[in-house]
């Protein structure tokens, strides 16, 4: 039994939807957490719907904070709970993309994935599992999960942009090149990456114009 994902939405500035853009965010946030950048992106993307679900869990003694799936070093959690909520976020983020393709009359190929985080981590899990192939996947400053998996495992390999500030603290920058390396080793040949100097854990403004440009070429806008 799947859980419905409550989600912030902005519509496109033109009053036609034409693409859409979904932001998931990262663990201890929520779908508020990246809906702001629907403004800036908006005003390149105007044809665009932006939408930014909750993650399923709440987490404990943070009010706000929600969780695709709990985080073992961060919490506590064990391993099976992790990769049980994991799997279930899994079901959880697929039945939320194919209500939105209906409910908006939408194709894969006009979906962009942009995750943050552990955002990230469900994006290039979930994106390249699916049976057709979405516009692109925009990943910053997470991780591929399962690395190994991945080449028997995908069945579609979308444009994905890696992108990832080099003073990160919280991931590890190697989390990049590490995650561009399977990805080429699984037989994904559309992938791009960038490194924000100077940055941390966040999305720097040069990130944020490299993820624009990648995702008016893969929406063809």
């Amino acid at each position: 039994m799947t859980r419905v994902l409550q989600t912030g939405r902005k519509e496109p500035k033109s009053g036609t939807t034409r693409s859409a853009v979904i932001f998931l965010h990262g663990y201890g946030a929520n779908g508020a957490d990246l809906l702001g950048l629907a403004d800036p992106l908006g005003e390149h993307l105007p044809d665009t719907l932006f939408l930014s679900p909750d993650a399923p869990e709440e987490i404990p003694g943070m009010p706000f904070g929600r969780q695709w799936f709990p985080i073992p070093w961060i919490d506590g959690s064990s391993e099976e709970e992790s990769e049980r909520g994991m799997r279930a976020a899994v079901d959880d983020l697929n039945a939320f993309l194919d209500a939105v393709m209906v409910d908006e009359d939408l194709l894969p190929e006009q979906v962009v994935l942009f995750g943050f985080s552990q955002g990230t981590m469900m994006s290039l899990h979930v994106g390249p599992r699916r049976e057709d192939a979405l516009a692109g996947i925009v990943a910053f400053s997470g991780r591929l999960m399962s690395p190994e998996l991945l080449e028997d495992e995908a069945r579609t390999k979308p444009p994905i942009l890696l992108v990832h500030g080099d003073m990160d603290d919280v991931v590890p920058v190697q989390s990049l090149p590490e995650a561009a390396e399977a990805l080429q080793k699984a037989g994904f040949t559309d992938v791009y990456a960038h490194i924000m100097k100077g940055t941390a854990h966040g999305i720097a403004p040069d990130g944020l114009s490299v993820a624009l440009a990648f995702m008016r070429d893969k929406l063809h806008l």
